[in-house]
């Protein structure tokens, strides 16, 4: 909350993260890293050995887990170090040194899969019944999975050869936004004469001014820049789902779709009754858009209006002994354990509190297994600021749990679930604002941060979702996808998410060319099942009582041991079903009621 950026020497101590429990000083963390030298080394007497016999598949498995453990501490020290102040040139060295080390070790063994792969059934059999192999069943059983789908040696070596090229769409859309485009600057209506620039980073931030004319100028600019390469975006995109289908059928999948789901053993079922109940409770995000449209006080809404901000920013500050306060009230429904943990965290100097010269911005989780998880953030005393720190001690204690509970084969989570912690707890912090205020402004603003999480992250993400879908249908079967096509299916979703209270402007229908994450096809869905997930959770907790939370903080522990569907079902939620969904939907509802009665007094 400083005016000025401080120079992270002149920050007091315990606002700092504490790293010495991983190593106690840079020059201890020199010596555990010459120590790992040969690492990779260690592994060449392993190809061609695995099917010798359980035993020794169990030996390669004991070193291979320990070795990754090793550099998992090494780099998650070097990159807190470099992150905290990016100037230094030694922590640059270090992450730099570490993450190369780190890319030779998983190219020593890269052999693994492959080789077990290739063992023939009966050993197969053998090995899953052996007692040796028991702690690594799961990895076991998990690699067999795709045995049918895997091809032989030499192929999956021209593929991975291949990876490079056919994984560039992406880049090369980055490199054209972030580095080829230029906009056409804006009128500043507040300053005649004068004009606002328009860049890739701030297009968000001027959607979000509550200045309609520059809202309207910068929806317009940035799209006409869009429209004149909208050829060029159709070709690099319809070739990324061409090279989806190829790899699908190459390596004998159904769909794109299925080969795409199959790395978290997640079945077509889930992504499609996901898109199948959100078309269910439409009418829901269409109300939320007649409310907007009413809150602005517009007789058109257009899609220029879809940021602006509904209710006047409350200006409330928090000191961060403050957010502390609030994020031990929030997370109180899970418990004295779960609280203490945080307590103690807190207190041990878990968290990297203010900004300082050189440090990165946002903010992020990371553990490793030699200690406990630490966080980085940039605290100005917002209210995003508190959301932020009770979202990433959710990841952070997510990862403790883990870490507790599973030997190092098992301690991680896949990204299907890596969010669901996060969101219980922003959920929770929410929940506890709007019990301790009486202000109308400030639940009106609660109830909108609220409804506007429904509107990005499950709406919209399932309406990306489904144009995902759609394009790469079509290729699967054999169609063509133009420039136009994709227009008009993009177009046609916004009619159909949005509904008819929404203007639809021209420029709508280039939006799909300037969303990254297509470009790491059927990705964006998880964050609809994750939030969704997290919704149904969070109201678990409230309204179950222990036995839900036992659920859930048991759910907080299994880390990798079983699949993602598996640990969400012993956590309570059962995404097999559409439940879940219709549950977030119904959450969603109760939250629009409050706000249209609100708005209706």
């Amino acid at each position: 909350m400083a005016e000025t950026l401080k120079e992270r020497k002149d920050i007091d101590p315990k606002d700092l993260w504490d790293l010495t429990p991983i190593y106690a000083s840079d020059e201890a963390w020199e010596k555990a890293f010459a120590e790992t030298a040969d690492l990779a080394e260690r592994f060449a007497e392993y190809p061609g050995t695995l099917g010798q016999s359980p035993e020794r598949l169990r030996e390669f498995y004991d070193l291979m887990y320990n070795a990754f453990d090793t550099m998992n501490t090494l780099n998650g020290y070097a990159f807190q170090r470099k992150t905290e102040d990016n100037r230094q040139d030694a922590a640059q060295s270090m992450y730099s040194r570490s993450y190369t080390r780190f890319v030779q070790l998983y190219s020593a063994v890269s052999f693994v899969e492959p080789e077990i792969l290739a063992l023939p059934d009966e050993k197969i059999e053998a090995y899953l019944k052996a007692e040796c192999l028991a702690p690594y069943l799961h990895i076991l059983e998990n690699t067999i999975r795709t045995r049918e789908h895997t091809l032989t040696a030499p192929e999956e070596a021209i593929l991975a050869s291949l990876s490079e090229v056919t994984g560039s769409f992406g880049d090369i859309a980055e490199m054209l936004t972030d580095a080829d485009f230029t906009f056409d600057a804006i009128p500043d209506p507040e300053k005649e004469g004068e004009t606002i620039e328009l860049t890739e980073s701030n297009y968000i931030l001027l959607q979000r001014n509550q200045n309609r004319a520059i809202r309207e100028a910068a929806f317009r600019s940035y799209y006409k820049t869009y429209k004149g390469h909208n050829n060029t975006f159709g070709a690099m995109y319809a070739t990324q789902v061409k090279s989806d289908a190829v790899h699908a059928k190459l390596r004998k999948y159904p769909s794109s779709v299925a080969w795409s789901l199959s790395s978290n053993n997640i079945p077509v079922s889930v992504y499609d009754s996901l898109v199948e109940t959100i078309h269910e409770f439409m009418p829901l995000m269409y109300r939320y858009v007649a409310l907007r449209k009413k809150m602005l006080g517009l007789d058109e809404l257009h899609y220029y209006d879809v940021y602006a901000p509904l209710v006047k920013d409350v200006n409330k500050t928090y000191t961060y002994e403050e957010a502390k306060a609030l994020l031990l009230e929030a997370v109180a429904p899970l418990g004295e354990d779960y609280v203490n943990t945080v307590k103690k965290g807190l207190a041990d100097r878990w968290v990297d509190v203010y900004p300082n010269v050189g440090k990165s911005g946002g903010a992020y989780s990371i553990g490793t297994r030699k200690d406990h998880p630490n966080i980085l953030m940039n605290f100005n005393g917002t209210l995003d600021d508190v959301s932020t720190l009770c979202h990433e001690m959710g990841h952070s204690m997510h990862t403790y749990l883990t870490h507790q509970k599973q030997p190092v084969q098992y301690d991680d989570y896949a990204l299907f679930i890596a969010e669901v912690a996060s969101t219980v707890n922003e959920n929770l912090l929410v929940e506890t604002l709007l019990k301790k205020t009486d202000d109308r402004d400030m639940k009106l603003f609660l109830l909108n941060e609220y409804m506007e999480g429904f509107k990005g992250t499950i709406f919209r993400q399932t309406m990306f979702a489904e144009f995902e879908k759609i394009c790469h249908d079509r290729i699967d079967a054999g169609e063509a996808l133009s420039s136009t096509a994709l227009n008009d299916i993009y177009r046609d979703l916004i009619k159909q998410y949005f509904g008819p209270d929404l203007v639809i402007d021209d420029e709508v229908a280039y939006e799909w060319s300037r969303i990254p994450h297509f470009y790491r096809s059927f990705y964006v869905y998880q964050y609809a099942t994750g939030y969704s997930s997290a919704v149904a959770l969070s109201e678990a907790i409230l309204n179950g009582g222990a036995p839900a939370v036992k659920r859930y903080l048991e759910f907080l522990s299994l880390g990798d041991s079983v699949y993602c569907l598996d640990a969400l079902k012993h956590g309570g939620v059962d995404l097999s079903t559409p439940e879940p969904i219709r549950m977030a939907m119904k959450k969603f509802e109760k939250i629009l009621d409050m706000a249209e009665a609100l708005v209706n007094e």
